[in-house]
Formats: C-alpha cells, structure tokens, sequence
C-alpha cells in the first residue's frame, strides 16, 4: 500500500484544474516533468494527473 502526503496549494489548484477534488486525494509522487501520482483516500485508487502545458 502507497502513503500520500497532503497536497500543496499549488497542487490543490492543479487537482481542481483536472476536475478532482483536492480534499479527497493525496500526493503520492510529484514526478520531475510535472505530472502527479495522487491516491484516492478512500478507495486507493491511483491516477496520474498529467504535467501543466507552460
């Protein structure tokens, strides 16, 4: 099983942005080009949340 932390501010804003609710997911990894492996709290699902086109 995967622990997550907390998300950020700036990662709460991304979660909103991909249309998820930042009070139910937790960060696994923020990966070096951007992306986001976050965990579901309840039900451990694991998505990806792909890198912020700059």
């Amino acid at each position: 099983m995967r622990h997550g932390k907390k998300p950020t501010r700036k990662q709460k804003i991304r979660l909103g942005q991909a249309g998820l609710s930042p009070e139910n997911w937790l960060v696994v990894k923020q990966k070096r080009n951007g992306e986001l492996v976050i965990l579901h709290k309840t039900n451990d699902q694991i998505r990806v949340v792909p890198a912020p086109i700059a």
